[in-house]
C-alpha cells in the first residue's frame, strides 16, 4: 500500500483552513491543520511533510518567523514552503518571503487550480523521494548480506540474484516516473525550486543504480557508497 503524504496547512483563521482542505482534498493526501507557528514547529517535531502551506499574517509568531524557525532545523529545512499572504506591499515584501526560504509566494485570493497544481509537484517528489530511501534500503541489506561471515545472516546466490532482479525492476520504475515529472516540469516552466529538487533526484537516482550494477555477478565490486 503506497503510503499517503502530508501536508501542513498554517493559517490562524478556521475558515482559511477549511477553504485550502477543500482545494487540496482532490490530491487525496493527509492534510494537517495548525492555527499558530508554533503549532506547525510542534507538528513538524514527529511528522515528515511533503510540503507546508504558510499563512504570513497571524498573531505572535507570523509566517516569516516560523519559516526562519523551520529552516534552522536539520529535520525539517528542506520541506518546500508556500507563503500564503492577503497582503501585497511590492517586490521588497516578496523578496522577504524567499529570503525566509519560501520556494513560492502567492497572494490571496489565489486560483485554486493553480495552488492545487503547485502543491501536486511538490507532493510527487515527495513520494519519488520515498520510493528512493526504500531502495537505499533494501540495497543496503543486500550489501550487509553480500559481506556477511560465512553465510551467517548472509543471502543464498539464488536469493541474492532474485534481489537484485526484484531490486533492478523497482529502481527501473521510479527512474521511469522520475524521468517523467521532470519532463512535465520542463514543458510546464515550473518553479526553478521544484526543477532543482527533481534534478538532485534524478542524481540520487543515477547513484542508486550505479551501485546496484556494481553488485551484478560478474562485476566484482563489493558495492560503492550509497545516496543518502
Amino acid at each position: 500500500m503506497v503510503q499517503k503524504a502530508k501536508i501542513l496547512l498554517v493559517d490562524d483563521r478556521p475558515e482559511n483552513l477549511l477553504a485550502l482542505e477543500a482545494i487540496l482534498s482532490a490530491l487525496d493526501q493527509t492534510l494537517v491543520r495548525a492555527s499558530s507557528g508554533e503549532e506547525a514547529l510542534k507538528a513538524l517535531l514527529t511528522d515528515d511533510f511533503a510540503v507546508i502551506l504558510l499563512d504570513v499574517q497571524m498573531p505572535g509568531m507570523d509566517g516569516f518567523e516560523t519559516a526562519a524557525h523551520i529552516k534552522r532545523r536539520e529535520r525539517t529545512r528542506d520541506i518546500p514552503i508556500i507563503f500564503l499572504t492577503a497582503i501585497n506591499h511590492g517586490p521588497h515584501h516578496t523578496f522577504r518571503g524567499y529570503a525566509a526560504g519560501a520556494v513560492d509566494y502567492i497572494s490571496k485570493p489565489f486560483d485554486p487550480w493553480v495552488l492545487r497544481a503547485k502543491v501536486s509537484v511538490f507532493v510527487d517528489l515527495y513520494m519519488k523521494n520515498c520510493q528512493l530511501r526504500e531502495q537505499a534500503a533494501l540495497l543496503r541489506l543486500q550489501l550487509e548480506g553480500s559481506n556477511g561471515d560465512g553465510g551467517q545472516g548472509g543471502v543464498a546466490p539464488h536469493e541474492s540474484a532474485g534481489l537484485l532482479a526484484e531490486l533492478s525492476a523497482r529502481l527501473a520504475a521510479v527512474e521511469e516516473q522520475a524521468e517523467a515529472l521532470s519532463k512535465q516540469l520542463d514543458e510546464e516552466s515550473a518553479d526553478t525550486a521544484a526543477v532543482a529538487t527533481a534534478a538532485h533526484l534524478e542524481r540520487k537516482l543515477t547513484g542508486l543504480r550505479r551501485a546496484l550494477d556494481a553488485l551484478e555477478p560478474g562485476t566484482g565490486g563489493g558495492g560503492p557508497g550509497l545516496p543518502a
